[in-house]
């Protein structure tokens, strides 16, 4: 069998020794099919989301889970760069964690072309062009998807735009991408891929198909991947089917390699960027693969209209797909290798999704912390594609009837499943009878003299099936999300939010002080939101070294550090150089009554000693240069006796009928007591006041908690019990804050003060008293990629001052300056340098030869007239 005939039909041109493949010239119907199919899928989807009521088309809002925790602030920030109004830049972003890198984040978050329509909009409304970002790219998907189809078969691009439809709003989109936008770029890479693989077929476009790759993976590499592996199994596919000759399969994958690897080098600053990142990143949960589903509750995962109740793979792309998926098999018109061939393809990937070796492989190399079924729209696209085999060979009745029988059988051995609701019925049983009587009817119509409105009628009406069918499918998925207290829409940018960012305008000082909005009011990401300066962080790429300052400061952490919060204690605050700050119980911008200077000359950072022990309230003693807590010993008072265990005490849990376990402690009275229970998760009663901690090790850490003022006596009584088996404290659990002694150590450090500092996007420079010694301190974590120089010397690496920038200043100095570089840039540069160099080397080529041929044949022109001068 020729590849033409098992791929596409021929085309009139082709290079010497490679079989016939390729297309015809794009003609008007394809472009309009390509554009109906978009519009299509998005009007399915706003028809879905306002039947809900959801945002913009209700007052339901959409953003649950990561798209209200991460995107809508990652935009809300990227809206401030497009206006110049935030105080960062591409490189650093000074509103997270007092100080992050921030190009990793615009690498993994923001790279979808679509993230750059925020910019049009106002601010307050980022929430729609965020929605944008979810429908722009399902419409774009199903276009290309349209045209990648027209690469494996001929036939009507409408019906191919009818099945891209499936595509682009199939259950992956709706279940895992939509929450997450920057992923709905690898629903627009994979068909990408597949048109630039058929070009390896046919040994054309390597330099368009080059940057076909460069941007799928610019894009969102992570999908990008995904999507490049899946492209690379259905050209491996379509060789297999077409018998290719080993000789042209090799030459066919050597360029389909060589333009994935140029591809992915030009794409080189994202990956190494992001890679650098990760390796500097505070290390995710650890997550082993579990599969909470058996064989039946995998294939009940085709069905539309349904959503688990656990993880996994939402492959599910609509009736008309299944439909003609379980046609083929009994499809004669497809020669049986290709059946057999696209089933084998299908079960294999099906599988690799639940196998923890290909698990891995499809994800990085690492269980995502969440779904690791990230990668099932590959398998989506592959059932779409077998569907257009299908449908493109005209099925008839022997077909399409025991194909429904297949289908029939499926529905009865799901039943019952618990993916399987009451909405999935009508979808199956109305939309499989709807599109099999459509079908035949196509059938008859096809090849037969009947009039133009009468297959207009019948396209229109197939049509009107598969938007219906997405609606229901779209509304459905989503009222059952919509259930799960786990997914209760954040507030994002609503009118408070609004409010508040104008407030924290109003009072910015930066860079003299930084204005924290609080802890958590609206999202993970609160700093970004409303464009404050925070140590609210929620991100892949939070820094170790960041992480572990903060939480060995007292501020707790939430994914084992890659959700980092804010500080609600008063020394925390003044550490970190905070003048301002939202509390939780008002909606004014109250002041923290005095903070450290964001640069401050310091003398070297004292050993450890201050307060007893290696405690939350010695090393922020040590940060802030001045013993502002009395820490007292812990005497366990009564109740279960605590078991002591180095520097903690394990406390038994409280069960029905036994006290808690009691401590005594004395401090000067009037001093405010802060408890410090990082890893406890129970209570503490004590002063009044009954605190709760939800730390669970290491995932969740908790915070320093205000316990009450120390009475008269200055006597403290305290109660602990604990949740979930024996729990622990730590010895030094209570630290008495002197405010007159706080007071006293910020005047010192403002004293200390550069004279002047100017922060720039990813720049600080300060000028200092005249001939100052000892090191300069820079009020944000030293995170890998800074470098400083004093009074104009050669830059080098920052030193760490207790997890702050530290610049020695040797013999003395009156000025430092420092700049961050994302780390793996200058390498990632690098790499993208020689791809572009190879991309230009091999487009420039026929320019070169030609160029070349125009000077042979002109010199050869003028040897012929010179020896004709000399003959006469």
């Amino acid at each position: 069998m020729a590849i033409a005939e098992a791929t596409a039909h021929p085309v009139t041109t082709r290079p010497r020794g490679v079989p016939r493949i390729g297309l015809r010239p794009l003609r008007t119907s394809e472009t309009a099919a390509a554009l109906g199919s978009a519009v299509l899928t998005m009007a399915a989807y706003c028809l879905a989301m306002a039947v809900h009521g959801m945002y913009p088309f209700g007052p339901r809002s959409r953003a649950v889970n990561d798209l209200g925790n991460q995107f809508v602030p990652f935009h809300a920030h990227l809206w401030d760069l497009q206006h110049g109004t935030g105080s960062g830049d591409l490189f650093f972003n000074w509103n997270s964690a007092f100080g992050t890198p921030f190009l990793p984040d615009f690498f993994a978050y923001l790279c979808n072309p679509f993230s750059w329509l925020t910019g049009l909009f106002p601010r307050h409304m980022v929430d729609f062009p965020v929605f944008l970002v979810t429908l722009l790219s399902a419409g774009l998907a199903a276009a290309v998807m349209t045209a990648a189809l027209r690469c494996l078969r001929p036939g009507s691009p409408w019906l191919r735009a009818l099945l891209s439809v499936g595509y682009a709003l199939c259950a992956w989109a709706v279940n895992d991408a939509s929450p997450d936008p920057m992923w709905m770029w690898g629903l627009v890479g994979l068909p990408l891929l597949v048109i630039a693989s058929d070009w390896c077929l046919r040994e054309r476009r390597w330099a368009v198909g080059v940057l076909l790759v460069a941007a799928v993976w610019v894009g969102n590499f992570y999908t990008g991947a995904m999507a490049t592996l899946a492209a690379a199994l259905v050209l491996v596919l379509r060789l297999t089917v077409a018998a290719a000759p080993p000789r042209v399969a090799g030459r066919v994958l050597l360029r389909a390699a060589t333009m994935a690897g140029v591809g992915v080098l030009l794409a080189a600053p994202v990956l190494t960027v992001s890679l650098a990142a990760t390796r500097s990143a505070q290390p995710a949960p650890t997550m082993p693969y579990t599969r909470a589903f058996g064989p039946l509750d995998y294939l009940a995962q085709l069905l539309p209209a349904g959503r688990a109740p656990f993880n996994a793979p939402n492959i599910a792309a609509g009736m008309l797909v299944l439909l003609l998926v379980a046609a083929l098999p009994f499809h004669r018109a497809v020669a049986l290798r290709e059946r057999v061939g696209w089933y084998v393809l299908a079960a294999l990937v099906a599988l690799s999704f639940v196998w923890k070796p290909t698990v891995l492989l499809w994800h990085g190399m690492a269980v995502p912390n969440g779904s690791p079924y990230r990668a099932a729209f590959v398998l989506s696209g592959i059932l779409v594609m077998a569907a257009w085999v299908c449908l493109a060979a005209r099925p008839g009745a022997r077909a399409l009837l025991p194909g429904a029988g297949l289908l029939a059988v499926l529905v009865l051995l799901v039943h019952g499943r618990p993916a399987v609701h009451g909405q999935t019925w009508p979808a199956v049983a109305g939309g499989g009878l709807f599109f099999l009587a459509g079908l035949l009817l196509l059938t008859r119509v096809r090849g037969r003299r009947h009039s133009p409105w009468v297959r207009r009628t019948l396209g229109a009406a197939l049509a009107a099936g598969v938007l219906l069918g997405s609606v229901q499918s779209v509304w459905a998925s989503t009222v059952i999300r919509d259930k799960s207290p786990w997914f209760t829409p954040k507030l994002t940018m609503n009118a408070q939010a609004a409010a508040e960012y104008r407030q924290l305008r109003t009072a910015a000082t930066w860079p003299v002080a930084r204005t924290d909005p609080g802890q958590q009011r609206f999202a993970n990401n609160d700093p970004m939101l409303v464009d404050a300066e925070g140590g609210a962080y929620y991100s892949s790429y939070v820094p170790a070294v960041t992480a572990r300052l903060m939480q060995s400061l007292g501020m707790g952490w939430y994914i084992q550090g890659r959700h980092t919060i804010s500080p609600g204690d008063p020394v925390s605050r003044a550490v970190m150089s905070i003048g301002s700050y939202l509390p939780s119980t008002t909606n004014a911008v109250r002041s923290t009554g005095g903070a450290a200077p964001l640069v401050t000359v310091r003398p070297a950072l004292p050993a450890a000693g201050g307060s007893p022990g290696d405690s939350v309230f010695a090393r922020q003693e040590r940060l802030l240069g001045s013993r502002v807590y009395q820490v007292p010993v812990l005497r366990p008072a009564a109740g279960a006796p605590p078991v002591a265990d180095g520097s903690t005490w394990l406390v038994p849990q409280a069960r029905k009928g036994q006290p808690w376990t009691h401590f005594s402690a004395t401090c000067a009275p009037g001093t405010q007591v802060w408890v410090s229970t990082p890893w406890l998760r129970g209570w503490v009663l004590g002063l009044g006041r009954q605190l709760t901690s939800h730390a669970i090790r290491p995932v969740t850490s908790s915070a320093l908690m205000p316990l009450g003022v120390t009475p008269a006596g200055g006597r403290i009584d305290i109660a602990v019990a604990g949740r979930l088996g024996p729990q622990e404290i730590p010895r030094q659990a209570l630290g008495c804050l002197s405010t007159s002694r706080l007071a006293t150590a910020v005047a010192r450090l403002r004293a200390a003060a550069a004279t002047s500092i100017h922060v720039g996007g990813h720049q600080v420079g300060a000028e200092l008293p005249r001939g100052s010694r000892g090191f300069a301190v820079i009020t944000t974590p030293a995170v890998d990629g800074w470098s400083c120089s004093a009074d104009g010397g050669r830059a080098h690496r920052p030193v760490s001052y207790g997890g702050l920038i530290g610049v020695p200043l040797g013999a003395g100095a009156s000025r430092v300056s420092c700049g961050f570089t994302p780390p793996g840039l200058s390498r990632g540069l690098a790499l993208g340098g020689v791809g572009l160099l190879a991309l230009l080397g091999v487009a420039g080529r026929p320019v070169w030869t030609r160029v070349q041929s125009s000077r042979k044949a002109k010199s050869s022109s003028q040897r012929l007239t010179m020896v004709s001068a000399e003959n006469r």
